[in-house]
């Protein structure tokens, strides 16, 4: 089973910028797509970023300008370079991996980021 863990959350100020790390092992297959997730205290998760194995990236309204993501070469590790953060920003973000082929879907536990004003 593939193994997902975040790290790198934290509490920021408004307009400073944070790194997210997440690091994948096991058994990923091509094609695949990485992703970042974010839940606000009390909502649902909702898409921040992805990124495929063959290296197209996707942001939400949101985040767009503002975050990167990206992988590492060996596609285990990917980031996500938080630039300019805003309080709304403030949620736990999760490490999604998922394998198109197969549907299979791994999820990390979580980093919490903090945004203060």
């Amino acid at each position: 089973q593939v193994h997902v863990v975040e790290s790198g959350g934290g509490l920021v100020q408004a307009g400073g910028s944070l790194t997210l790390s997440c690091e994948a092992s096991g058994s990923i297959f091509s094609p695949n797509i990485m992703g970042w997730y974010r839940a606000a205290p009390g909502n649902e998760r909702e898409l921040v970023a992805i990124i495929s194995s063959e290296g197209w990236t996707k942001y939400a309204d949101s985040v767009e300008g503002r975050f990167t993501i990206s992988r590492s070469t060996g596609w285990n590790t990917m980031y996500l370079q938080m630039n300019s953060l805003l309080a709304e920003d403030t949620g736990v973000y999760y490490c999604n991996v998922r394998d198109v082929r197969s549907r299979a879907e791994y999820w990390g536990q979580g980093t919490q980021v903090t945004v203060a004003s």
